[in-house]
């Protein structure tokens, strides 16, 4: 069970944090941006956070730059427009376009071991990790970055594999269980049982008016859909395997899910739990490290551990009929190439295996093979951004007419002293 401890005198805070807003925060628009963080204040002298914080330092000739820090865990914000690098000294903060750092606070020793934006507020929520965590894994630290300090905390019997913010709700990820929280008032709303879950998987919905969750179910290869504003629970079976990655749509009306075997990506409808489309990222077996839908759910990118970005087309988004032509040309032309005619297909459909038949990706991106990368769509058209634990990162485009191999636009290793502006 949960404990909670705030540091904070009631009222909690409201999440969206912007001056004389409503307190209510299903009421602002989901699509909008709030505080930014380019306009936040150092932590004030009078009010002393519960450890030091260390804000970007100064420039010095005579100082050695100190060594990189090394990455515990990158994640992006909802809307990415930002992402977060958790270190073994604290966290950093990122705009993605232009890219730039924005922020860091670097703690005396102290680990950090995931960090959950919210949007572009002031609010983080902090879980320690490393091999000297600045707070305990078993806490996820609610910390106001106005103050400098955190104002709350979340206290379980386990450690924490992963926390999911909205405006209105906080989720916590155990590895056998799942707390949801209001957030204006760190209620417990809801407690989910999950299959044994190490990597803390799990996503909401983003829109004010669908909060839809998703989560392992209680048996392998299972999804677990709350569909919260219709009080209906939906469970998919999507594949034989464990899964080991699935996203959502903003909107929760989508999800895609892949298993341990990393061939095949399925997209199912969490109202019904259909099966829409199943497109194949490979025909040998693979780790699947993210999945990501555009903002139009007309795209879908994955990446895995053979070092490739995929690039998909979702048929399922019925206002966009061009791109899926686009991705029948591709699937065609990637056939034609592997028998000389795509033509030949039919002739044999029963006798070829069956990954001639699939759909592949329309572009794809080349990386190294065995890193760990997490990918995004970036705010420009058709352009992906890859974060990798290397600390990398790459704005790419991909052409979804011809498809192919992405143009690289933009490089640059964030964990380097000379790339934080």
């Amino acid at each position: 069970m949960a404990t909670l401890s705030a540091h904070a005198s009631p009222p909690w805070p409201n999440s969206n944090f912007t001056p004389n807003s409503n307190p209510n925060p299903n009421s602002v628009p989901d699509h909008s941006q709030t505080l930014d963080f380019d306009s936040l204040m150092p932590s004030q002298p009078h009010s002393p956070p519960l450890h030091t914080v260390t804000a970007l330092p100064d420039s010095s000739p005579a100082a050695p730059p100190p060594p990189p820090p090394s990455l515990l865990h990158l994640s992006f914000n909802q809307d990415h427009s930002c992402f977060s690098a958790a270190t073994n000294n604290g966290f950093h903060i990122y705009n993605c376009d232009p890219f730039r750092e924005l922020f860091r606070r670097e703690f005396d020793g102290g680990g950090i071991g995931y960090v959950e934006m919210l949007f572009r507020c002031n609010i983080l929520a902090l879980v320690g990790g490393g091999s000297h965590p600045q707070y305990p894994p078993n806490k996820v630290m609610i910390w106001d970055d106005h103050q400098g300090r955190c104002i709350g905390e979340l206290s379980f019997r386990a450690a924490v594999r992963g926390v999911r913010l909205r405006r209105d709700r906080i989720i916590v990820v155990l590895e056998q269980k799942i707390f949801v929280y209001n957030f204006a008032d760190l209620k417990l709303m809801h407690q989910i049982e999950t299959v044994t879950n190490p990597k803390g998987l799990c996503a909401v919905s983003q829109l004010s008016d669908s909060l839809v969750l998703a989560c392992p179910g209680l048996h392998k290869g299972q999804i677990r859909v709350e569909h919260y504003a219709q009080k209906k629970t939906k469970f998919i079976s999507a594949h034989d395997s464990r899964i080991v990655c699935f996203a959502l749509t903003l909107d929760g009306q989508l999800t895609a899910t892949a298993s341990c075997k990393g061939t095949l990506i399925r997209i199912f409808d969490t109202d019904h739990g259909t099966l829409l489309q199943e497109v194949r990222r490979g025909a040998n077996a693979a780790e699947i490290y993210s999945l990501a839908f555009s903002s139009t759910a007309q795209w879908l990118a994955v990446s895995s551990d053979k070092g490739t970005v995929h690039v998909f087309s979702l048929k399922v988004n019925s206002s966009a009929p061009e791109p899926e032509k686009s991705q029948s040309s591709s699937n065609s032309d990637a056939a034609t190439t592997l028998s000389g005619s795509s033509r030949s297909f039919i002739k044999f459909k029963g006798v070829l295996p069956k990954y001639f038949n699939s759909e592949w990706s329309v572009a794809q991106f080349h990386l190294q093979e065995g890193s760990h990368y997490t990918v995004a769509f970036g705010l420009q058209k058709n352009t992906v951004i890859i974060l990798g634990m290397d600390g990398s990162f790459y704005r790419c485009q991909f052409d979804p007419g011809h498809g192919g191999e992405m143009t690289q636009l933009e490089y640059h290793n964030f964990l380097q002293p000379e790339t934080a502006l």
